[in-house]
């Protein structure tokens, strides 16, 4: 390979990691693992769980089926150590969207937006067992349909940040320090469009402290949600999936 080539390719991997290093928060990227543009139907490593996902001007757009009675859900099928994972979402009059990441068995984390609201938490882990969801920040938010957002989770030890745009929350966990797997997003109702997909390996930034120190975690409490007992517990159910 020609010298001139080399140094091309070793100038956009710095660039690729100056765009994080100029606002490191709990990670430092390293090698990029996954890059997708999602600007085509889903093939792999991506797997389609639940709903309808179609390739519309050059962005992947996601959809939730009636007949499904569950959210859309596509994942990669990656398992990860310590990594950031970053994706564009622009809502197109869907409720909700998520960039979520799960252990081996079950649910481990997420960012959960809805146009108005920014959540960041650790996920229930057993569904029916003793285990709950914990909320580490939740605020109120102003995600525009039409506008694209990028929204972000880096996972180093037991601590995951997540980050929409400029909102940052943080919160640790012993759950955090299995095995990762199965990145990927989720939409309740219709529809959300994603591009620009992509996963880093990572390691915890040497200045965390100082940074941690500077965010504060805030939780908001959430709307309340619509129906009571059975229905309330369904709605609850089926948007932690």
């Amino acid at each position: 390979m020609k010298l001139s080539t080399l140094l091309a390719l070793s100038a956009l991997g710095l660039a690729a990691q100056t765009s994080f290093a100029d606002e490191a928060l709990l990670a430092i990227p390293g090698k990029l693992i996954l890059d997708a543009k999602l600007d085509s139907a889903p093939t792999a490593p991506w797997k389609v769980a639940k709903g309808k996902w179609e390739p519309v001007d050059g962005v992947l757009r996601g959809s939730e089926l009636e007949a499904d009675k569950h959210g859309a859900v596509m994942r990669a099928t990656q398992e990860l150590s310590d990594f950031v994972v970053q994706v564009d979402v622009k809502f197109a009059g869907a409720r909700t969207t998520t960039l979520t990441i799960n252990a081996k068995k079950d649910h481990m984390a997420r960012v959960a937006l809805t146009p108005t609201m920014v959540t960041v938490q650790r996920d229930d882990n057993d569904h029916e067992g003793p285990d709950k969801a914990i909320v580490f920040h939740r605020v109120k938010a102003d995600l525009k349909p039409g506008e694209w957002h990028t929204v972000r989770i880096e996972m180093v030890g037991d601590t995951m940040l997540g980050k929409v745009d400029n909102i940052v929350g943080y919160g640790s966990s012993e759950l955090f320090t299995q095995t990762k797997t199965a990145p990927g997003v989720t939409v309740g109702g219709q529809s959300v469009e994603f591009r620009n997909f992509k996963i880093w390996e990572a390691t915890k930034n040497p200045k965390w402290d100082e940074v941690k120190a500077s965010i504060k975690n805030e939780v908001t409490a959430a709307p309340a949600a619509k129906g009571k007992g059975k229905g309330k517990a369904k709605a609850k159910a089926k948007a932690s999936k």
